[in-house]
Parts: structure tokens; sequence; C-alpha cells
């Protein structure tokens, strides 16, 4: 069977993996599709990603696949979306992980953007902070049993239609997935979320899910990050590296009215290039966060008074 651009969405239903068997194509990325299944031996719909071993042609990319995919297994927090198998066939490697009805963030974003009031394009703050405190609780948890993501993204965070929770998903399967690409010098994907020493292929630490969740946050209140060179990827990476002061082309604040000064400054302490300047973990980041939090309701009420 071929790479994954050559795959059939209706090729695979029915077929099992596992203890489940496919009904239909969710979606894909660059580098795997994830199905609707439906686990009999429990009787409950799963999501199931497919990486096809193409994808991974070295025996180490595999292995460490198959390792990576385990650790996430055993990391169990209401914002990370669980993993309960892994396991391979001869064409594909495939994860077994909870179902999660909703929307991933980089949808909603982009559906904000296209309503037709101008001051409603943007998600309500609110709900934005909360979410990302969501996210670097999660990702403290992981940090703290040596594990890190280093692929947060918009679409790496979905949100439950009912609950309205934030969990992420493909935890301890971005390194993976770039490891062959990393040796190369390539980046797997958009590059706009790296931070800049996971470009030059440093040694990651979780300061990189810091700038990323900074990313998040930044995107998330804007609507959209005003990064110099974001559509050409081969100039994007090398301003990360020759010059990653200069990515943006204007402050936080003066892309949406709602980022005020204090907002700005928890922002752009999240994404500073050097990581010595960052937040230390995702624990100060969320600190900062919570405590922010309650002044939006201090501007509604003041916003209320002075209409």
């Amino acid at each position: 069977m071929g790479g994954l651009d050559a795959l059939d969405p209706k090729q695979l239903i029915g077929r099992r993996f596992g203890s489940v068997v496919l009904i239909r194509e969710l979606g894909r990325g660059a580098m795997a599709a994830v199905y609707l299944g439906y686990q009999q031996t429990l009787k409950r719909q799963v999501a199931v990603k497919l990486l096809p071993r193409e994808q991974t042609a070295s025996p180490e990319a595999m292995h460490q696949f198959r390792d990576e995919a385990e650790t996430a297994a055993v990391l169990s927090h209401p914002n990370i979306v669980q993993v309960f198998e892994v396991g391979q066939t001869d064409d594909f490697h495939y994860i077994i992980m909870q179902r999660i009805v909703g929307v991933d963030l980089a949808m909603l974003i982009r559906q904000r953007a296209k309503h037709p009031v101008p001051e409603r394009r943007r998600l309500p703050p609110k709900w934005v902070i909360a979410w990302v405190i969501e996210v670097l609780d999660a990702l403290h948890y992981a940090h703290k049993r040596g594990v890190s993501h280093q692929d947060i993204k918009p679409s790496n965070v979905m949100i439950d239609k009912e609950t309205r929770r934030a969990l992420i998903v493909d935890f301890g399967i971005a390194r993976t997935l770039k490891a062959e690409y990393w040796a190369e010098g390539m980046v797997v994907g958009t590059p706009r979320y790296a931070a800049p020493e996971q470009v030059a292929g440093q040694p990651p630490d979780p300061r990189v899910d810091v700038y990323a969740a900074g990313l998040v946050l930044y995107e998330a209140l804007a609507g959209w990050l005003p990064l110099r060179d974001q559509n050409d990827a081969r100039k994007l990476i090398a301003r990360k590296l020759r010059a990653p002061h200069t990515l943006f082309d204007r402050p936080p604040s003066a892309v949406a009215p709602d980022i005020d000064a204090r907002l700005e400054r928890i922002i752009l302490h999240a994404i500073a290039p050097d990581p010595a300047d960052r937040y230390a973990d995702c624990a100060a980041f969320r600190r900062d966060l919570a405590h922010y939090l309650p002044t939006l309701a201090t501007k509604r009420w003041q916003a209320r008074k002075q209409g």
C-alpha cells in the first residue's frame, strides 16, 4: 500500500485495527489520517490515528513512534486526549484514542473570522484564556512526568462540544514524527509554532511548549499572527534562526483591541525568542493568566457602566 496521499478514504472502512473496526474517515493531516472506529469489546466509539509505515521508514523512527505513543498512553489528565491502544500492521502504525465530539481551535478561529460583524470576528478573551489555562495545566502535568509535546498549535487543541473543555491531541507523537525530518534539516508541518531553538535543532526542553502555547494564546485572541514571511516556510525558518526578534511586524496590542498592556506582557514573556527570557515553566505562565482572568469581568462591568 502507498503512503498517505495514495490512501483512498473508503479503502479502509470495515478494516480491523486491534479491537476496533473503522467506520469512516474524520480527517487527515500531512502525516496521518484519523478515522472514527467502533471498539467492539467495550461497545464505544473511538478515534483511530493511522500513520503509514512509509512515513517512518527507518527502524529507529518506528521504535520511537511506539515508545512515544506508549508514553502518551500513561498520561491521564482531563485535558489530554487519552490513548487506549497502540499497535502496528504490515502497512500502518495505529493509535486508538478517546473520541472527542467537538472542533479544534484552529477551526474555531477560522469560523469566527468569517462573522459578518467585524467586532465579533475574534473569540471572546474569556474563552481563550480559560482554554489556554487548561492547555498549560495539561502540559505542566506531562512535563513533570518527563514528557513534552513539541507540536502545540491550534489544530492540536480540541474543544469538547458538550463541556467546552480544551484537550490536547497528538501528545508524545509529534516528536516522533519529526525525528527523521530534523536529521534532514526539515520541519514537519508549519514551522510557525516552533521555538527558535527547536528550529535550530537544539535538544528541546519544556520551554518549547511554553513558546508554542504563547503563540496559540496570541493567535486565538487576535484571530491571526502578524508574522513576517509567514507564507514562505523557508524564509520563516531562516528568520527564526538568524533574527528571531524580528518575527512579528507589530506588537499584540496593535493587532487586537482586547489585548491590553498587561496581557501583552504575558504574551511577550511566553514567546520570548531566547528561552532564558521565557516563563521557566507552564505553571508560571498559567499562574499569570489565572491572575489576569478575573480582570475581564471588571472590564465588562466598566464597559456596561460607561455605556
